[in-house]
């Protein structure tokens, strides 16, 4: 018997698909609103949750992260009311088992329904080896983490083609040189081919390798990339950036794994394995003419998407301390203490440059910081301190041209003025015994946290709850601004949540 949560703020549609459930002999529980619903979810027990995506204090696919993150999640079926592809595409990244449209019929219930128990019963059962993956550098314990080095764990016990996207700077070749260490093609070559970099008169000389002879230079015979990938694994970063002519080319090696070097006349053979990366949209590209569609089914056979720094935050830590170790080195300097404030700082940067622009604030920081013991966010780089500098002073709202109502162009707020004192306060004049003072630490804490707190409120009221909204008015990343909620109890739902 297995337990199903449904998450709707219909109550016909509740027990309807609660009288299903039971029919079928299992039990299931429901809630009308995302905030009991998410509450239900996270005290564990549930094998599937049915979640609305509209519901009355905010859209579903919001809280599927959440739920993803306990031991064992629940599968979640996504039902929706409305026709929705871009939403269908957002579920299924997220991590749902399936999408479904409104009305629901049985049928469209308890097919699914059976199937994900089915699922859930197979992992129970499987009797999968023990196995300590080579992280190969990798480092990160966060949820999105996880997910990625499971994909690494399968993408390495099979010979189909991997393709990784991601951001620049999310670490793709670091990922692929993980599934090759994992694969039973280590001890052969791993070959990085950069399809950003490849000569344009020479391109398929450098891939396919010469003959003595073939061109003006070619005084010896070269084997070229993919036949040193021999037995090992192919690389191919940046391969949105394969013209169309070298893309035909490598469709018919990928299909055959055979080639012929440039001035020869016999065909090579290559039993090579194939890795390839892009921080670009190649659907949309194969849409406009600029990538073959029938290369991009080849490339995809097994699909990992890295997620950006500023989504996986809790990572931070872990990750200053790999690469600062590896600046150290590299200096000849002992390690320094990292302060709180330090951390603090780079918890609150939005990351356009993911670990990549991490690793050179790490390098500059460590360098301002010399001959000293400690980091502190002053070593930062100029750049970092003044983005958070503007980011944390609130802009005051004021009146346009004098006429009441009119506010200008961008959305700001203002830090609330005469902010009562917390117990121990004291303002010059006011006749506060020194005895009763706090410390200024204590002071300018109470002060900060209620001026964060009534920010956050504007923020909530004036976007409806709407996070991707707040973070574009605010500067705040995703992540950020859901700690900071979280941290002064704001709730986002009680704003009319709209997406």
């Amino acid at each position: 018997m297995s337990n199903v949560l449904i998450i709707d703020d219909d109550l016909q549609m509740c027990t309807m698909l609660c009288d299903l459930v039971h029919h079928v002999d299992h039990e299931a529980a429901y809630a009308q609103t995302l905030a009991e619903g998410l509450r239900l979810a996270l005290t564990g027990g549930f094998d599937v949750i049915f979640l609305d995506v509209r519901m009355p204090d905010g859209n579903g696919l919001e809280v599927m992260k959440d739920i993803l993150e306990i031991d064992f999640p629940p599968e979640i079926i996504v039902m929706t009311g409305m026709g929705d592809s871009d939403g269908a595409e957002r579920a299924i990244r997220n991590g749902a088992w399936d999408y479904i449209q409104k009305p629901l019929s049985p049928k469209k219930i308890i097919q699914p329904l059976n199937r994900v128990l089915q699922y859930r019963d197979n992992i129970r059962s499987a009797n999968r080896p023990t196995r300590n993956l080579k992280r190969a550098g990798i480092v990160g314990g966060s949820y999105q983490i996880q997910e990625c080095l499971d994909t690494v764990a399968k993408a390495s016990q099979s010979l189909s083609n991997v393709l990784i996207t991601g951001e620049t700077g999310t670490g793709k070749e670091l990922f692929a040189r993980a599934i090759h260490a994992n694969s039973s093609r280590s001890r052969h070559r791993f070959v990085v081919v950069d399809c950003a970099a490849l000569p344009e008169t020479l391109v398929e000389s450098a891939l396919f390798g010469h003959e003595k002879g073939s061109f003006t230079g070619a005084d010896k015979a070269t084997e070229g990339l993919v036949g040193l990938a021999n037995g090992g694994t192919l690389f191919l970063d940046e391969v949105g950036e394969m013209n169309l002519n070298l893309q035909k080319a490598f469709l018919r090696v990928l299909q055959e794994r055979r080639y012929r070097p440039v001035g020869s006349k016999k065909e090579v053979e290559s039993d090579f394995r194939l890795v390839a990366a892009t921080n670009r949209n190649l659907s949309e590209m194969v849409d406009k003419g600029g990538f073959r569609e029938d290369l991009l089914y080849r490339l995809n056979a097994v699909s990992l998407t890295l997620p950006p720094l500023r989504e996986r935050l809790q990572d931070l830590p872990g990750l200053v301390k790999q690469l600062s170790a590896k600046v150290y080195a590299t200096l000849g300097i002992k390690p320094k203490l990292v302060s709180q404030d330090f951390i603090a700082t780079l918890g609150s940067y939005h990351w356009p440059g993911n670990v990549r622009e991490l690793v050179n604030i790490l390098e500059s920081s460590i360098s301002d910081a010399y001959y000293e013991p400690e980091l502190f966010s002053k070593h930062l780089p100029e750049r970092i301190r003044i983005t958070m500098a503007r980011s944390a002073v609130a802009p005051v709202v004021r009146d346009t041209a004098g006429v009441p109502g009119s506010v200008s162009d961008a959305p700001v707020f203002e830090i609330p003025a005469g902010l009562a004192p917390v117990p121990g306060d004291a303002i010059e004049g006011d006749g506060t015994s020194a005895s009763s003072l706090a410390t200024f630490k204590v002071y300018r804490e109470a002060v900060l946290n209620r001026a964060e707190k009534k920010y956050l409120q504007e923020l909530m009221k004036a976007t409806r709850g709407a996070i991707k909204e707040a973070c574009a008015i605010s500067g705040l990343g995703r992540t950020r601004l859901y700690t900071l909620l979280k941290k002064h109890s704001v709730d986002r739902m009680g704003w009319g949540v709209k997406e």
